[in-house]
């Protein structure tokens, strides 16, 4: 897979421009707040259609402009050439496949996949579970895109049940209608606790490997922690189950008019040599964790879905020495499309320099190196 070409107007402090990828590597180079990073989001926009820097979409329209659209033609894994397009205003997003609108976001997700390295990945280790859920969701997304009509649907229950629970007059509550509300959600739950102990258990099955090549030392885990326990999912009576720890906390959800309990609420953590990585690790180590577990999500790509996902590597070779840029480099291999930021070309080998394509970003204008 890899980007053949994008086009960008008016995408945070970029106007108009196109550019046609070198298909493997191609870098930006210049100062802070030129517009380097703006390239990466924009692909990861393409990909994805949400931004990993912020959760206010329109944030990504040029100031003073009423619209951005963000373009692609890229090859997918089979050799055949596809289009995907975005455009964002203030009444909402319109996204394309090869010049077709798709009423649902679940068409459009899956098809151009990428793995985004940046320094922000971090609060994945250090931030709230919220955050990591959010990871964990996108992630998924593009693996398979009815996961996300499966978490829509669970969210749409949640609400549904949550809303039910605030009533002012509980002397009108219909305790069998809630019980068919709980009943649907207990079905969501199962579904999205398979689908995500799958996920974590094919990474944990490169982790370690990976954390080795990289990092020379060390076990590294991620262990899933949930109300449904991953032992949980083997029992025949699961459904029955779950609904009697709901209707124990019937009366507690009453009082504090939510939904107690649910996979909205779970999480996952990294364990080092069997230490848990936030609370016993260096950030140093947190780096190399997260760095690993991005890796590591490549080659459940290449396994699972016979493709390689697009790399974008956001000026993470100054945080690391010499040897552990080097192994990181080592592990892409020959054929990965890869897009690397950097504020000095130092951080840069000379070996992956000669098959590259560098762009010098100044303002939102880019000039090709010849």
């Amino acid at each position: 897979m890899f980007l053949r070409n994008l086009e960008l107007n008016n995408f945070r402090n970029v106007s108009k421009v196109s550019f046609d990828f070198n298909k493997n590597i191609n870098i930006f180079i210049g100062n802070n707040a030129q517009g380097k990073t703006n390239i990466l989001e924009s692909i990861y926009f393409l990909a994805i259609t949400r931004s990993h820097r912020t959760h206010n979409e329109l944030n990504l329209i040029k100031s003073e402009e009423l619209y951005t659209k963000v373009s692609g033609v890229f090859d997918d894994d089979t050799d055949n050439v596809h289009s995907l397009s975005i455009l964002l205003n203030a009444k909402g997003k319109k996204v394309s496949v090869d010049n077709l609108v798709q009423k649902r976001i679940s068409n459009y997700l899956s098809r151009l996949n990428v793995i985004m390295f940046c320094p922000d990945d971090l609060e994945i280790i250090k931030g709230s579970p919220s955050v990591r859920r959010r990871f964990l969701n996108i992630e998924l997304s593009q693996f398979r895109n009815d996961y996300v009509l499966l978490l829509k649907e669970y969210n749409q229950v949640l609400k549904q049940r949550n809303e039910y629970l605030k009533q002012k007059n509980n002397a009108k509550f219909d305790k069998t209608y809630f019980d068919i509300i709980t009943d649907k959600l207990v079905d969501k739950n199962i579904e999205l606790a398979k689908i995500r102990y799958d996920f974590i258990a094919k990474i944990n099955q490169e982790l370690d490997n990976v954390f080795e090549d990289i990092a020379g030392m060390g076990s590294l885990k991620i262990k899933y922690k949930s109300f449904i326990q991953e032992e949980d999912l083997k029992r025949a009576d699961l459904k029955d189950f779950l609904t009697k720890r709901y209707n124990g906390l019937f009366t507690n959800e009453l009082l504090q008019k939510t939904t107690l309990l649910g996979c909205h609420k779970d999480d996952f953590k990294m364990y080092l040599n069997d230490l848990d990585v936030t609370e016993f690790c260096s950030q140093g180590q947190q780096r190399l964790s997260i760095l690993s577990l991005k890796l590591a999500e490549i080659e459940v790509f290449i396994k699972e879905k016979n493709t390689k996902p697009i790399i974008l590597l956001d000026d993470i070779f100054s945080e690391l020495d010499e040897i552990k840029k080097n192994n990181i480099i080592k592990y892409f291999k020959r054929d990965d499309q890869i897009f690397i930021t950097t504020t000095d070309i130092k951080d840069i080998s000379e070996d992956l320099k000669k098959s590259s394509d560098i762009y010098i970003v100044d303002n939102g204008t880019f000039n090709k190196e010849d």
